[in-house]
């Protein structure tokens, strides 16, 4: 029997940095857009997902995934490892992708080579960012439906609720522990100092001249290799990578 494998993207208007930013267009399409007609050419997905919040802001992102045939979920604000599991519980899928729409220029043929390794190995997670090579952006996360079952029902620290795998990571043989077990997807060099994400108006400035320079169907490598040849590392290097994340880290401290 085939294994279903789905994927979802959580999006949102809030941004402290910058507001409204998946909604922000280049050539007439917004990042949102751009990020999931990428996507739909995954080859190793059976469905996508929208995950958005109950805000009454975020209706529009529901609304648009909808328009432009894609399924799409509103659950919780801050909790989002629970959004994420009610997003899924009724499909049942073997196998969930992760991945965030403020990265427009995620590569569809990258997910689908780590959704292939990860369900020919049988990891219960793998990352192409445990160890980070790829640019920042090119995030993809793929682990077993029953993982972020035991992470929906288990995960109790903030960073655990607000990022969704931070459990599954943190119970992983990679941290010396056997509940699950996990891999690194290498990158054969080092561009950990590429930025393709969009957190800051820098960052999309350099999302926007990526687009209006080589269109949006380019590949990851292809849009790196753009970067450096032009000295574009010198818009956005500045921005510290997964500061959010790093924030959540502080408030299980804190809290």
């Amino acid at each position: 029997m085939e294994l279903k494998t789905i994927l979802v993207t959580q999006a949102r208007i809030g941004s402290s940095r910058l507001p409204g930013k998946v909604l922000k267009e280049v050539d007439g399409k917004s990042l949102l857009q751009i990020h999931l007609e990428r996507l739909k050419k995954c080859l190793k997905i059976d469905e996508i997902i929208v995950a958005t919040t109950v805000r009454k802001e975020d209706e529009i992102i529901y609304n648009n995934s909808l328009k432009w045939g894609f399924k799409a979920f509103r659950g919780s604000e801050l909790n989002v490892l629970d959004r994420f599991y009610q997003a899924l519980k009724d499909k049942n899928p073997d196998w969930v992708v992760r991945v965030t729409s403020d990265c427009p220029l995620l590569d569809s043929k990258l997910v689908d080579a780590i959704v292939e390794y990860t369900q020919n190995h049988s990891y219960d997670y793998v990352s192409n960012g445990l160890i980070e090579y790829f640019p920042d952006g090119q995030d993809v996360e793929v682990f077993k439906f029953s993982a972020l079952k035991k992470a929906w029902k288990n995960a109790i620290l903030k960073s655990e609720l607000e990022h969704v795998t931070p459990y599954i990571r943190n119970n992983s043989d990679g941290k010396g522990d056997d509940i699950f077990s996990s891999m690194n997807y290498a990158c054969h060099d080092n561009y950990s100092h590429i930025r393709m994400t969009v957190d800051e108006q820098r960052d999309f400035d350099l999302i926007e001249c990526l687009i209006k320079k080589l269109g949006s169907e380019k590949s990851w490598l292809d849009y790196t290799n753009y970067i450096i040849q032009n000295d574009l590392t010198k818009i956005n290097d500045k921005i510290i990578r997964n500061e959010g994340f790093l924030k959540s880290l502080k408030n299980d401290t804190n809290g």
